[in-house]
């Protein structure tokens, strides 16, 4: 085998090149994070809605704390992860739908659920997952008043 012989600098210069290039992979080969974020964002406009046409008064306040918890939380783990890696861009844009049912309703939650269950296994750091395990217990306190408080 063939000895190579580096400068120093030569190595650093090296070694700094894999780093940039393994935190680029994060960002860019991360879109289940980006779009988990994006759909989160997304839900409390979604949920606003929902919150606005139900005729039950019992779904209309349990959406209202859903809309009025899920901005800190979701703006705290993008925020947690653009300080890790970097900012993201191109967050994904989705069509708002009109409220029809409880049944519609309860049933966006449970998708909400199976969807960041899907994308967090993209999050290897724990304080990031503690974050997200946050924005669940919020869907799980809303689905029990959805379900239980009428």
């Amino acid at each position: 085998m063939e000895q190579v012989t580096i400068t120093k600098e030569q190595l650093f210069k090296a070694m700094k090149l894999n780093e940039q290039a393994e935190e680029r992979s994060e960002t860019k080969g991360n879109s289940g994070f980006k779009n988990m974020v994006s759909t989160l964002l997304h839900s409390q406009t979604q949920v606003h809605i929902f919150h606005l046409q139900t005729k039950s008064y019992s779904e209309h306040k349990a959406l209202q704390g859903y809309y009025e918890g899920i901005d800190s939380l979701v703006d705290g783990i993008i925020e947690s992860y653009q300080g890790k890696y970097d900012i993201i861009k191109n967050y994904d844009s989705i069509k708002v739908e009109d409220y029809s049912s409880s049944e519609q309703v309860i049933n966006y939650f449970k998708s909400l659920d199976t969807m960041i269950e899907k994308a967090r296994k993209n999050v290897k750091e724990s304080f990031i997952q503690n974050q997200i395990d946050t924005v669940q217990e919020l869907i799980f306190s809303t689905l029990y008043k959805l379900k239980n408080l009428k």
